[in-house]
């Protein structure tokens, strides 16, 4: 199990949401509800023209050009072929014959909106990712890669399955939770790399604008659209792959891919997220 440590650059540096949203608090102030109330409004305010569905749809929310683009290639989604290979893998039994359905609540059916989640039997986040991994050594496979390949197919079917389902993440009043939450938020703001950007640099300061030819997604709804096909990459990735391209964007060095640091800032913004429909899996330039 990874150990929780502090972001490479000062977990002690101070962070907030521009626009005076928030500040870092005490532990014992942590409040994620009157976080998550911030910064939706904070959106919704400075997009009022964007609907609160549509920001799920990431920088086709913010530019109609691209948006236009983007519809018409969802006649013909790049990200099919994952969603049949997830499907097909999900459904294979395991050389012990269980599936992965039995590890999940449903089936596994409809279920990614309330991932990531907290469980306390771990002491630690759990996301959609961690427990498809989890699954699979209980059954005595091995483990996926958690950046692209069988798990980006695998969280593909799964999130497609709960596609206009709102997300129901839960920070309960544990006060491990609240620390993964927190570690997740302070990771989100705390600016890192050569470039020396935050996350929320670019997805809560600048949403809309453009770095050369890319439109930045906003924040809210980030993970909805998770996993996604980037023509970037020529294929897919998780959320997992998202965030180290990020940290390598900034000219930072990313973090193991299994790092738990990963998860609790999943955990955040998909906590912020909260209300907004899963999406994915999406498709992005």
């Amino acid at each position: 199990m990874s150990a929780r440590r502090a972001p490479a650059v000062g977990f002690a540096l101070a962070f907030g949401l521009v626009a005076g949203l928030s500040v870092a608090r005490a532990a014992d102030a942590v409040d994620p509800k009157a976080d998550l109330k911030a910064f939706q409004v904070y959106f919704f305010e400075k997009f009022p023209n964007v609907t609160r569905e549509d920001f799920v749809n990431g920088p086709y929310s913010m530019d109609e050009g691209m948006r236009k683009q983007w519809e018409e290639k969802e006649e013909f989604p790049p990200y099919d072929f994952a969603v049949e290979r997830g499907k097909e893998l999900f459904e294979t039994p395991f050389k012990n014959g269980k599936t992965f359905a039995g590890c999940f609540e449903n089936g596994g059916i409809g279920v990614r909106q309330t991932y990531p989640r907290f469980d306390p039997g771990l002491g630690e986040v759990v996301t959609l990712e961690y427990a498809v991994n989890r699954c699979l050594t209980e059954n005595g496979e091995a483990p996926y890669s958690y950046v692209k390949d069988d798990m980006a197919a695998v969280t593909a079917y799964m999130a497609f399955t709960s596609r206009g389902k709102p997300f129901t993440v839960t920070v309960p009043d544990d006060p491990r939770a609240l620390a993964a939450y927190e570690a997740g938020k302070q990771y989100f703001y705390t600016r890192r790399g050569q470039l020396n950007f935050s996350c929320a640099s670019c997805h809560v300061q600048n949403p809309g604008n453009r770095i050369r030819a890319e439109v930045l997604a906003p924040a809210l709804g980030i993970t909805a659209a998770l996993p996604i096909y980037r023509s970037e990459w020529g294929g897919m990735g998780t959320a997992t792959r998202r965030y180290m391209s990020c940290n390598s964007q900034v000219r930072g060095t990313p973090l193991a891919p299994d790092d738990v640091l990963y998860r609790d800032v999943d955990y955040f913004l998909s906590f912020m997220s909260n209300g907004l429909p899963i999406s994915g899996p999406g498709a992005r330039p």
